[in-house]
């Protein structure tokens, strides 16, 4: 297995937090979030692993060079320019094993999920990209066809929908309630921020002329044309690292599921 850790991003949610560190080394559990999802990913079988850095670069790369966590990890560096999420594909891109699919995990999700047997379902998957999405209730959500094959995407709040087709364009989708997911012949998930991507899909997203922009604009530009899906999790645990208010919840989370270090393994 090899996987990609978007830890580039500034951490504005998290402030004050982020004025004087990286999002990624935010502390929750008694570990740095990175390490937490260093540790996971190692667990599931991840024998090659890239970390993308701009914010506070140094910090990361300091902090990678003074733990050992018995994998090889690469650093895609933007620190002169933060690329997005697609960008940050397109600029790691070289330094995957062309020859095998990339898991890409965000480094603010906490997650029940077996990453394993997700990556084994994508590698023996037809598809180009499997994205991991449940029903948790959200304002933003992907719009997918009977097949889980990715339509669209809509913000229930303000009404807006993205896809590259005009059937879908014209649909106004509500918020659904709990378990209630079908709108219109359409699903409506909420994406978790793990995906993966085969080596065609990272070809594809490394061709793009752009440098800067968010993978779901590509996803969302290019699903009409490639088989980009979407994997169910019913029972999906997940906290979303992202704001003040969440780290408690993702303290509690770590707590119960046991994954909790001491001063002496960190």
């Amino acid at each position: 297995m090899q996987t990609m850790i978007f830890a580039a991003g500034l951490g504005t949610r998290l402030k004050p937090l982020t004025d004087t560190m990286p999002k990624a080394l935010v502390r929750v559990g008694g570990m740095p979030l990175l390490a937490y999802v260093i540790r996971k990913l190692t667990k599931a079988g991840c024998s090659r692993m890239v970390v993308n850095v701009h914010h506070f670069a140094d910090q990361i790369t300091d902090y990678l060079e003074t733990h050992d966590f018995g994998v090889k990890i690469l650093v895609s560096d933007e620190t002169e320019r933060l690329l997005d999420t697609g960008g940050g594909i397109k600029r790691a891109a070289p330094l995957f094993d062309r020859y095998q699919p990339v898991l890409v995990h965000n480094v603010d999700i906490l997650s029940n999920v077996d990453l394993a047997g997700f990556y084994r379902h994508a590698s023996m998957s037809e598809a180009d990209v499997l994205l991991l999405v449940s029903h948790r209730i959200t304002q933003r959500y992907l719009i997918f066809d009977k097949r889980m094959r990715l339509a669209g995407w809509t913000n229930v709040a303000t009404g807006e929908v993205k896809s590259p087709h005009q059937a879908i364009r014209r649909l106004h989708f509500v918020s659904p309630e709990v378990g209630t997911y079908c709108q219109n012949n359409c699903f409506l998930c909420a994406f978790s921020g793990i995906h993966v991507l085969s080596p065609s899909a990272v070809q594809a997203v490394e061709a793009e002329q752009d440098d800067v922009f968010p993978i779901m604009d590509f996803y969302l530009s290019h699903c009409g044309r490639m088989e980009i899906h979407g994997e169910l999790k019913t029972d999906l645990q997940l906290v979303d690292v992202g704001k003040l208010n969440t780290l408690q919840a993702a303290e509690d989370f770590i707590v119960n599921s046991g994954h909790q270090v001491s001063r002496a393994e960190d």
